[in-house]
């Protein structure tokens, strides 16, 4: 397989960014990713790959819960401040106000278009990311209208 040609066609996918939470306890996790998908209309069940890695994979595992904050076609520079371990500091995380779920006790970021706050029912560990599969078990809209960032909006890119 030509390597050059298969990260660029991977790279041709298309991906909403979002901050994923999870909470075990006093202790929450966060970070930014993409690879999410719905997967299912009845239950509604949702799809997410975490890095294996990760302190948020290790709290999603505990809990069985998380929180998927939507970020909004404005909100680049709050994607990037969860490139970095989570850190707390009160009612703030990487310096953004919270709450937590009602759902999942996660963090929930009041300034994201949209969160979802889902059950965990499957984990399919395979190569360096786990895929989390989830029923959402509650949902938010704070902004109808809002547009979702893409990751082709950023210029970056997490594939390939």
């Amino acid at each position: 397989m030509d390597a050059e040609a298969k990260k660029r066609a991977l790279r041709l996918f298309t991906y909403g960014l979002y901050v994923m939470t999870a909470a075990n306890g006093d202790e929450v996790a966060a970070g930014t990713i993409n690879w999410v998908s719905q997967a299912s209309f009845t239950p509604p069940l949702i799809m997410v790959g975490v890095k294996a890695d990760s302190h948020l994979h290790q709290l999603v595992e505990q809990s069985g819960l998380f929180a998927l904050n939507i970020l909004g076609q404005d909100q680049k520079a709050m994607a990037q401040d969860f490139f970095k371990p989570s850190k707390r500091e009160g009612m703030l995380l990487n310096g953004h106000p919270f709450t937590f779920g009602q759902a999942s006790h996660a963090p929930v970021f009041p300034e994201c278009p949209a969160t979802v706050e889902a059950k965990l029912l499957h984990a399919v560990k395979a190569g360096d990311h786990t895929v989390f599969v989830a029923e959402v078990v509650e949902a938010e809209v704070r902004q109808p209208e809002a547009k979702p960032l893409e990751m082709w909006d950023t210029g970056w890119f997490y594939g390939g």
